[in-house]
C-alpha cells in the first residue's frame, strides 16, 4: 500500500501536548509540481485563445497599429476623422490633456486593429468560400482560381491546429430540386422503368409540397447554427443506435505490414503509449499543423478536441458523449484485470522506458480477475439497453463506480493482449485475416469499445488500435495512427535488444489494480444479455485483409484517371461479377472543408459507371470500353466534388426527414430514400502525412491501414489505402450468415 500512503499529503494526532502535525514533503512536492503542470497547461490555452481569435492577424500587429496612429499623429495629423477627439470627449476619467489625447488615441487604435481583423477574417473566409477550383480540368485554371491561389498563398501566417476555425465557411443547404434530381439519377441504374417512374411521382410530390416546407426550416437552422448536418448526423446515426457498437459502428487500424520493431509486449506498449500522449500534448497546446487539402486548403479540426478522455456512456434512447479536459493515467487491460497506469510524475511525462517498465509490472502480476471482473468490458460489445441499466444498478455507486471512473476518464484504454497477431507465419494470408477480427472485436470482452479509442498490443510486439466512431471520422483517428507508428518507429526507436530508451526510476509506484464489489447476478446477466449478443456478432462477420501489388496510383495516374475513381469502378465490376448485377453504392467523403464538417455520401454506383460494366462484360470492343471507362471515372471525380463542396444528396435529405419527424409529418419519399440498404460500403483511408515515412530507405515499413464491418446483412464493407506508388491494401468485410457473399477475393476482384 506504498501508494496509498503517498497519495497522503499530510497526516495529524491530537496529543496531550497538541497537535503532532506530520508532513509528507515528497507528497507535497507532487501536488506542487503538478499544480505547476495544470498552470503552465492553462496559461497556455490562454495564450493559445489569443493568438488564434486574432488569427490571421498576430497580437503584435496590436503595437504596429498604436504606434501608426500616434505617430501620424504627432505628425498634426488626425487620420480617425475626429473620432480620437469624440472619443477624448466622452471619457468618464479626469486625466490631463495628453493623458486623454494618449488614451483615446489607444481606444481608437484598439477599436480600428479590431476592425481590421475582422476584415481580415471575413476576406479570409471568402477565399474559403471559393470551391470552383475543384471543378476545373488540369491545365485549364480561370482567371479568377488563378486570383485566388495567389490571393491565398499571401495572407497567412503561420498557423495553429484551430487558427482557421472561426473563418471556415458553414455548410450550405443546397436547393430541394437540385437534391432530388441529383438522387433521381443516382437511383436510375438500379431500378425498373416501372419503379423509377414510381419514384419520379414520388419525388415530384415531394418537391413541390413538403419538401419545400421541410427545407425552410432547414434554412432556419442553418442560419443558427454551425453546421446543419452535424449535431443531428452524431445524434442519431450513432448516438442513438441502440444496438452493438462493436462490429456495427466502431472501425480498426492496424500496425506495419512486414515488420514488427520490437518483439517485447511491454516494449512496444511503452513507445506506443508515449506517442499518442506526445500527439495529445501536440493537440493541447494546437503545436499540429492544420491538415490541408493540396498543402494549401485548411480542413476543420473541430474533431480532434475530443481525441483523449473521452468515453461514450450508454443511456435508454441515446448515448452521452462525455470528455474531460485531462487525464494522467491510461486503463490497461490484462488477463482479465484492470488496472490505471500514471503516466505522469511529478508534473512531466515518464519516458518510454519508464512506461515499459510500470506495463512489465503488471504483465508479472500472478493475480487473479475479481469475481465478474473478466468480462465485465463486454458490456460496451453489447445491446445499450442492458448496459444502461447494469451501469445504474450496480456501477453508479461506491468502489465500482470510482473503477468505472478510472476507465471512463483515463486517456484512452489499452489491451495488453496475450495472443500473437500479425503477418508472419505458415498461414501469412489467414493470420492477417484473424489479425482483423482480432482488432474488430477480439474475445469481445478484452475491449472497452465505449473508449474514443483503444490500442490493443499483442503478445508478439505487434500492434493495433480500435475506435468508436461518433466523436470523429476515420481520417481523424488515421492522422493520430500515423504519427503513432512513425514517432514510435523512427523517432523513439529501440535499444538493440529490444527495450525503449531512456532512464527508469524504479521507486515509481506500481500500477493500480481496480478494485470491484460486483453482485453476483451481475456476470449471468454480461453472459445472457450482453456477451452472447457480441459473440454471435463476432462470430458472424468474415474478415479479408490483402494488399495489392500488381500495381498502385502510380500506374493509374499514367492513365490520366484518378486512383480513387479507378477502385471505385472496379468496386463495381467485382460486385457485378460477383452477384450478377449492381447495388447502391456508399462512399464515405468528407465536407471537413466547412466548418464542423463531417462526411458526405458519394453514391458511386452511377449510370455511366454500369454502361462501362455492361460494356466490358458483354465483350464490346476496347475503344467502346476505353471510353466508357473514361466518362465513368470523370462523373465519380464530379460526384466526389459535389460531395466535398456541400452538394451532396444524403446528408440533406437525412436533415429533412429530421426536420419531418420533428414536424410530425409523413413522406413516403423521404422514407422510401432513407430505408434503401448500402449493400456496398466502401471508404479510402487516406495517408495524410508521408513525410513520415521514408518508404525509400524504409520500403518494408508499410501500414495496412485499417476496416470495418459490413452495412447490410447481405453486402460488403470495403476499406481500401493507397501506400506509395504501387501497392493497395484492402479490408474486406461480410457475414457468413448470408450465403451470397464472402469476403475472400476471387478472379472477379479488381479485373480491370
Amino acid at each position: 500500500m506504498a501508494e496509498a500512503h503517498q497519495a497522503v499529503a499530510f497526516q495529524f494526532t491530537i496529543t496531550p501536548e497538541g497537535i503532532d502535525l506530520q508532513l509528507s514533503y515528497q507528497a507535497l512536492n507532487q501536488i506542487y509540481l503538478s499544480g505547476v503542470r495544470s498552470w503552465k497547461k492553462r496559461f497556455s490555452r490562454l495564450r493559445n485563445s489569443v493568438i488564434k481569435g486574432v488569427y490571421p492577424a498576430s497580437p503584435s500587429s496590436w503595437l504596429f497599429v498604436v504606434i501608426a496612429i500616434l505617430a501620424t499623429m504627432y505628425m498634426r495629423s488626425d487620420p480617425s476623422m475626429g473620432l480620437i477627439k469624440m472619443i477624448q470627449q466622452h471619457l468618464p476619467l479626469r486625466f490631463s490633456y495628453i493623458g486623454q489625447t494618449m488614451l483615446s488615441a489607444l481606444v481608437f487604435s484598439t477599436l480600428l486593429w479590431l476592425s481590421l481583423i475582422l476584415a481580415l477574417r471575413f476576406c479570409l473566409k471568402l477565399l474559403l468560400s471559393y470551391h470552383q477550383w475543384m471543378f476545373e480540368q488540369h491545365g485549364r485554371v480561370s482567371n479568377t482560381t488563378k486570383v485566388w491561389v495567389v490571393s491565398h498563398a499571401s495572407s497567412c501566417r503561420k498557423p495553429l491546429l484551430y487558427s482557421y476555425q472561426t473563418s471556415l465557411p458553414h455548410l450550405p443547404v443546397p436547393p430541394i430540386k437540385d437534391t432530388v434530381s441529383r438522387y433521381l439519377k443516382s437511383a436510375r441504374p438500379l431500378l425498373t422503368d416501372p419503379e423509377f417512374k414510381r419514384m419520379t411521382e414520388l419525388a415530384d410530390r415531394f418537391e413541390s409540397n413538403l419538401g419545400n416546407r421541410l427545407q425552410r426550416y432547414l434554412k432556419l437552422k442553418a442560419l443558427w447554427a454551425t453546421n446543419y448536418v452535424s449535431d443531428w448526423w452524431e445524434e442519431y446515426i450513432y448516438l442513438r443506435g441502440r444496438g452493438p457498437i462493436m462490429v456495427n459502428s466502431n472501425y480498426y487500424g492496424m500496425d506495419f505490414l512486414y515488420v514488427t520493431p520490437t518483439p517485447i509486449q511491454a516494449a512496444r506498449a511503452g513507445n506506443t503509449i508515449t506517442a499518442l500522449l506526445l500527439y495529445r500534448r501536440k493537440v493541447n497546446r494546437e503545436e499540429l499543423k492544420p491538415v490541408r487539402l493540396r498543402t494549401v486548403i485548411p480542413l476543420c479540426a473541430a474533431q480532434c478536441e475530443r481525441m483523449f478522455n473521452t468515453t461514450r456512456t450508454p443511456g435508454v434512447e441515446t448515448d452521452v458523449l462525455q470528455h474531460w479536459q485531462d487525464s494522467e493515467f491510461v486503463a490497461v487491460y490484462h488477463k482479465g484485470r484492470f488496472f490505471r497506469l500514471w503516466v505522469y510524475t511529478a508534473g512531466r511525462l515518464l519516458s518510454p522506458r519508464e512506461i515499459e517498465h510500470q506495463i512489465q509490472r503488471i504483465l508479472d502480476d500472478l493475480s487473479p480477475p475479481q469475481p465478474g471482473e473478466e468480462k465485465l468490458g463486454a458490456l460496451t460489445a453489447g445491446e445499450r439497453v442492458p448496459w444502461f441499466h447494469t451501469r445504474e444498478q450496480h456501477f453508479s455507486s461506491g468502489i465500482n463506480k470510482r473503477s468505472l471512473d478510472s476507465i471512463e476518464r483515463a486517456a484512452f484504454f489499452v489491451t495488453l493482449d496475450d495472443e500473437e497477431q500479425g503477418m508472419s507465419g505458415e498461414d501469412p494470408a489467414g493470420n492477417l485475416d484473424r489479425y482483423a477480427k482480432s482488432l474488430l472485436h477480439g474475445k469481445c470482452y478484452d475491449r472497452w469499445f465505449d473508449k474514443s479509442f483503444s490500442i490493443v498490443i499483442y503478445k508478439n510486439g505487434k500492434s493495433g488500435l480500435n475506435a468508436e466512431h461518433s466523436w470523429a471520422d476515420a481520417p481523424t483517428v488515421a492522422h493520430l495512427w500515423e504519427y503513432t507508428l512513425a514517432t514510435d518507429a523512427f523517432q523513439l526507436g529501440y535499444t538493440e535488444d529490444g527495450h525503449c530508451k531512456g532512464d527508469v526510476d524504479r521507486s515509481l509506484p506500481s500500477p493500480q489494480r481496480l478494485a470491484w464489489d460486483i453482485p453476483s447476478e451481475v456476470p449471468e446477466v454480461i453472459e445472457t444479455d450482453s456477451l452472447a449478443v457480441a459473440q454471435a456478432l463476432a462470430d458472424d462477420v468474415d474478415c479479408h485483409v490483402f494488399p495489392f501489388r500488381e500495381f498502385g496510383k502510380g500506374r493509374i495516374k499514367k492513365l490520366r484517371v484518378s486512383p480513387d475513381a479507378f477502385i471505385q469502378i472496379g468496386l463495381q465490376l467485382a460486385y457485378f461479377r460477383d452477384r450478377g448485377g449492381f447495388c447502391l453504392t456508399y462512399e464515405a467523403s468528407m465536407t471537413r472543408l466547412f466548418r464542423e464538417g463531417r462526411t458526405e455520401t458519394v453514391r458511386s454506383c452511377s449510370n455511366e459507371s454500369c454502361a462501362f460494366v455492361r460494356a466490358l462484360e458483354s465483350g464490346e470492343a476496347e475503344d467502346q470500353c476505353r471510353r466508357l471507362f473514361k466518362l465513368a471515372s470523370e462523373r465519380h471525380q464530379n460526384l466526389y466534388r459535389l460531395a466535398m463542396t456541400g452538394d451532396g444528396i444524403d446528408r440533406h435529405l437525412f436533415c429533412l426527414y429530421v426536420v419531418s419527424k420533428y414536424l410530425g409529418v409523413e413522406s413516403p419519399f423521404l422514407k422510401e430514400v432513407l430505408s434503401e440498404p448500402w449493400r456496398l460500403s466502401t471508404s479510402q483511408t487516406p495517408v495524410q502525412q508521408m513525410e513520415l515515412f521514408d518508404l525509400k530507405n524504409h520500403p518494408d515499413f508499410i501500414s495496412l491501414g485499417g476496416g470495418f464491418g459490413p452495412v447490410a446483412d447481405d453486402g460488403y464493407g470495403v476499406s481500401y489505402i493507397i501506400v506509395g506508388e504501387d501497392m493497395i491494401n484492402f479490408h474486406v468485410s461480410s457475414k457468413h450468415s448470408c450465403g451470397e457473399t464472402v469476403s475472400t477475393p476471387s478472379d472477379a476482384f479488381i479485373r480491370v
